[in-house]
């Protein structure tokens, strides 16, 4: 009799193996590691984090600028 946490053709302890965590990039990390498809994945995560930013540097810009217009003073 099998013990009953195991799977047919699989060790008792297979699932204590670790397993390999994806974390968040930071800035200036070191990726000589990294495969190529982390390299695509963290490039395309990045891009996306670029865009997000720049969509709301946008809307503060736009708030800045009305804000400006309604507050300045008369030349």
């Amino acid at each position: 009799m099998q013990p009953r946490f195991t799977l047919p053709g699989r060790a008792m302890f297979d699932d204590l193996e670790p397993t390999r965590r994806k974390t968040a990039y930071v800035l200036g990390q070191d990726v000589s590691a990294f495969s190529l498809s982390d390299l695509d994945e963290t490039m395309k995560q990045l891009e996306a984090e670029i865009a997000r930013l720049g969509a709301v540097r946008k809307q503060k810009s736009a708030s800045q600028s009305a804000a400006d217009a309604l507050f300045r003073k008369p030349d």
